[in-house]
């Protein structure tokens, strides 16, 4: 029988909510009061109602089905296998090995490895035909599902040069590449980067489309996913939307070009806003960053271990950061729900406003050149370095906290004893084609401070 209770309330409209609000803030501006603007200029309002909301975003992507990906950098072959394997009966569903070097043995890399069962990616330094074509054979052999994260436009945006000579060769060989393979999924946008120096969300969204977008018009042949590389940050129903308005766009765009295939959101959570000191509290943020990359429909996510800025990949770290995905896939039961944010009329609206202001963004590139253009004319960094600026100026004033470091430090915490990894921007002087876009952490001058003083 139907709960009769709440037949004996009648409906209250979201004009009679503000009315009431007027009321109880006494004559204040509402706007001005209670409606706060985020540094993308989002407008959020203090509470959303049935009868302001509008249609449904569409996103087109069940949420429940993430994998857990494993990091592995490879310098011992040896050692990469057996890590491999072993985090694989550790809870790990996917794995993205990191390659410097284009001699190393991929097909032993790969030999003992359950690839019917898994899904790898591959980040290469290097863009080498015979070593992608390698990879070919072996998932063409083993029916195996392989993305090697190609991506020469991001490679010049973190590195200041192409892989080879020119861009032209680049692109020569990535089309070589596209008409000699047929299994394996090629491109990859490395839009990681851009959160990770400061960009804003609207131009997380923009750049990371205007990016792809490059690669639309110079590739004819593009037939399988283009993996997303997206970093998340705390701000939690923000990144959900982020996500959900990116796979919208991108859709869209894609479709103009005559491609039915979807995008491949392979998410990490920020390093923008860890530290090292109170380390600890490294594990809250990339936990709830873990929770909307889950619920904003990442198909894999890599989570960072809570001392990635200061040591070197250790067991402990790495356990602990797959764990974290284990709880909120096994135990919180995140993977049991698709779509667990669609009907929120929040984040339906964060996800309007993004996608719209993207979208404009995105025309405004394309109209002045092109998203390589602007990288090369610096347009792209000196935008983002303006953002970064602001929200380095928001965190210095103590606007933006971070617990343990600008708010409750605890000032008997040391740390220059542990630290295995330098933890800050390197600089090192050399000839490049432009200026590259640099990752800084926001705790980064405080912490420099702090170490100086270590007694």
């Amino acid at each position: 029988m139907a709960n009769p209770l709440f037949k004996e309330f009648k409906p209250v409209s979201s004009k009679q909510w503000k009315q009431q609000i007027q009321f109880e803030i006494q004559g204040s501006d509402y706007n001005e009061t209670l409606v706060w603007h985020s540094a993308e200029d989002i407008k959020v309002k203090p509470f959303y109602h049935s009868d302001e909301s509008e249609k449904r975003y569409n996103t087109s992507k069940a949420t429940g089905g993430f994998s857990i990906c494993q990091n592995i950098f490879v310098y011992d072959l040896a050692k990469s296998i057996e890590r491999a394997n072993q985090t694989l009966l550790r809870g790990a569903e996917s794995i993205r090995f990191t390659i410097e070097d284009p001699e190393t043995d991929v097909t032993k890399l790969l030999a003992d490895l359950p690839l019917e069962k898994i899904i790898v990616y591959f980040q290469l330094s290097f863009l080498s035909i015979d070593f992608v074509k390698k990879i070919e054979v072996l998932a063409k052999s083993k029916k195996a599902t392989i993305f090697c994260n190609i991506d020469p436009v991001g490679h010049l945006a973190r590195d200041g040069n192409w892989y080879s000579t020119s861009e032209k060769d680049n692109f020569d060989t990535l089309n070589s590449l596209f008409t000699e393979t047929e299994t394996i999924s090629l491109l990859a946008i490395d839009a990681s980067l851009y959160q990770n120096a400061g960009a804003n969300m609207v131009q997380q969204i923009a750049y990371a489309l205007a990016h792809a977008n490059e690669y639309f018009n110079k590739i004819p042949n593009i037939s399988h996913p283009i993996v997303f590389e997206i970093a998340v940050g705390t701000n939690y129903f923000f990144e959900i939307a982020k996500l959900r308005a990116l796979r919208s766009l991108f859709n869209i765009i894609a479709t103009e070009y005559g491609h039915n295939f979807d995008c491949h959101l392979l998410v990490t959570p920020t390093k923008r806003n860890k530290t090292i000191y109170d380390y600890n509290v490294n594990l809250l943020r990339t936990t709830t960053e873990c929770m909307s990359a889950i619920l904003g429909g990442a198909d894999a996510i890599a989570n960072l271990p809570y001392d990635a800025l200061y040591h070197k990949d250790n067991e402990f770290g790495d356990r602990i950061a797959r764990n974290q995905l284990l709880i909120l896939k096994h135990e919180s039961y995140f993977d049991k729900v698709n779509n667990a944010a669609d009907g929120s009329y929040y984040i339906e609206s964060l996800t309007k406003q993004l996608a719209e202001k993207a979208l404009l963004l995105f025309k405004e590139i394309e109209a002045n050149g092109g998203f390589l253009k602007q990288l090369q004319d610096g347009i792209i960094k000196r935008k983002i370095q303006e953002s970064a600026d602001k929200e380095q100026a928001l965190f210095d004033s103590g606007k933006e906290i971070l617990l343990g470091t600008n708010k409750y430090p605890n000032k008997a915490d040391r740390m220059g004893h542990d630290l295995e990894l330098f933890p800050f921007v390197k600089v090192k002087p050399r000839k490049t084609l432009i200026s590259p876009i640099i990752e800084k952490r926001l705790a980064e001058k405080p912490e420099q401070e702090r170490l100086s003083t270590e007694s």
